[in-house]
């Protein structure tokens, strides 16, 4: 899968499901599980135990998903990541050589940032996302949607707070995609061994993804678009 199928994988899915766990043996049991629920954009955050290792596995065991890292803050991570399988590299602020080496690499890759001359600054830099984050707690979808209308050609991607309230919200507000954590893979869950749990809020994400597109569709007097 190159740079562009990746790409549109995030486009149609809207989902980025963040894996932050304690052990790699987590991991793999929460991707699985958000997979299983449809939801096939997989991070892993380099804070995970062996997480080049766990990205490598993933790659493996699952080899229909989209697996790459987050938390990615020097070249030299990066580097190891690739060389694990990532498809994708994200970081929770803006680096200038992260951006350049994955362009370079064919990669594709999203930095952090929040205020707007930081987004444009990552969208000149060639970042394929610019994700903004911490999205709720600057001011949740009405901070989102004010960037989107300030910069309607740069893919946003919300990230930090996003929640089973506001995922439609996001959407609406013009976040090409969601990243969420411990909303989507909650600690108990991961402890109670809850399979179906994970899988049932993974559905219910994707779900609110489709609304929010569809009431966007609807404001434009189209018919909703049904993405499998």
């Amino acid at each position: 899968m190159d740079k562009h199928d990746v790409r549109r994988r995030f486009e149609t899915s809207g989902i980025i499901a963040a894996i932050r766990v304690d052990s790699a043996e987590d991991a793999l049991f929460a991707a699985e599980a958000v997979t299983s629920g449809g939801v096939s954009i997989i991070e892993i955050p380099l804070t995970v135990p062996e997480a080049a290792q766990v990205i490598a596995a993933l790659g493996r065991t699952l080899p229909h998903a989209v697996v790459g890292a987050g938390g990615v803050g020097t070249v030299s991570a990066a580097k190891q990541c690739l060389d694990a399988g990532a498809q994708f590299l994200t970081s929770d602020g803006f680096q200038a050589a992260l951006v350049e080496f994955a362009a370079q690499h064919e990669i594709l890759a999203y930095p952090g940032a929040l205020t707007p001359t930081e987004v444009i600054t990552a969208w000149e830099a060639r970042a394929d996302f610019v994700k903004v984050v911490p999205c709720v707690q600057i001011g949740g979808e009405a901070y989102l949607g004010s960037l989107h209308r300030m910069f309607p050609q740069i893919p946003l991607i919300a990230s930090g707070g996003v929640n089973q309230v506001n995922a439609a919200n996001f959407i609406v507000a013009g976040a090409a995609a969601l990243g969420i954590g411990r909303e989507l893979v909650p600690p108990d869950a991961i402890r109670l061994r809850q399979h179906h749990r994970i899988a049932e809020l993974a559905r219910r994400f994707l779900g609110f993804v489709q609304a929010g597109r569809n009431h966007l569709e609807a404001r434009r007097g189209r018919p909703p678009v049904i993405h499998e």
